[in-house]
């Protein structure tokens, strides 16, 4: 998501729990170690995937581009899952024929597997947000980063039931060259928007939908949010804009890998 400077309550709730999650694996070295986190005790080893890994590096550019081309669209779903709105939002993306990328923020997809898993389940791909949405994440070390995207990593793919993220979206779009080769070496595209809704705001629902109409020619990727606060507007405008951009000829893709 982007940099939102108010209403952060809902985020220190997250932090706190992230915080106890990430000292834990600040120890868990065995894993850290089959992870490829970080090679040795210094923060400036090579990063590489797991020797041995089946996963395949990819470009650690941040994507923006559609897999459906010029005329595609790519949805993105931010910061969730949560139990109220997730649902919604995926009931939405249903009625009308749509996949999006969830970006799902490591404490909350360990909290709720059962929607990870209905998230797979109906087609839809899986983005890391990192453990804790620390929008500050550039400004700290690469262990710490490590952590955050990795332990993030873990609890998806465990929540998923083994589905991996195809890409990494820096909260706040806080990304480092670090942390892009990172992802990228753990098989995640670093993923970027060009429209930024301001959903999570709540500007109502009106607004949302205008903000959609006036930035699409910037690019195809837009910013929704599924959590952080009420979303009943994030889903009303959702349903609004769906068959608005299918009616101008537009195709929902994917982000390129």
């Amino acid at each position: 998501m982007a940099r939102h400077g108010g209403g952060r309550g809902w985020y220190g709730k997250v932090l706190g729990a992230a915080l106890g999650v990430t000292l834990l694996a600040a120890g868990a070295s065995v894993w850290t170690a089959q992870a490829g986190a970080l090679g040795s005790s210094s923060p400036k080893t090579k990063v590489s995937a797991a020797p041995g890994s089946t996963v395949k590096q990819v470009a650690m550019t941040i994507v923006h581009a559609s897999d459906k081309g010029p005329r595609g669209v790519n949805i993105t779903i931010d910061d969730g899952p949560d139990p109220e709105w997730t649902p919604q939002v995926l009931d939405v993306l249903r009625e009308y024929g749509v996949k999006a990328t969830f970006c799902m923020v490591g404490t909350q997809a360990q909290a709720h597997p059962d929607l990870v898993k209905k998230v797979v389940a109906a087609g839809h791909r899986l983005c890391d947000h990192s453990v804790s949405h620390d929008t500050t994440m550039d400004k700290k070390s690469e262990a710490y980063q490590s952590r955050e995207i990795l332990d993030a990593e873990r609890m998806i793919i465990e929540a998923s039931g083994g589905v991996r993220p195809m890409y990494y979206r820096a909260p706040g779009g806080a990304f480092t060259p670090y942390s892009r080769k990172l992802a990228a070496s753990h098989g995640m595209r670093p993923l970027g928007w060009n429209v930024d809704t301001k959903d999570f705001e709540r500007p109502g629902t009106d607004a949302i939908v205008a903000t959609v109409e006036r930035e699409l020619p910037n690019g195809p990727t837009l910013l929704f949010h599924d959590a952080g606060g009420d979303r009943s507007q994030t889903v009303e405008a959702l349903r609004q804009v769906l068959p608005r951009l299918k009616e101008q000829g537009y195709a929902f893709g994917f982000p390129v890998r």
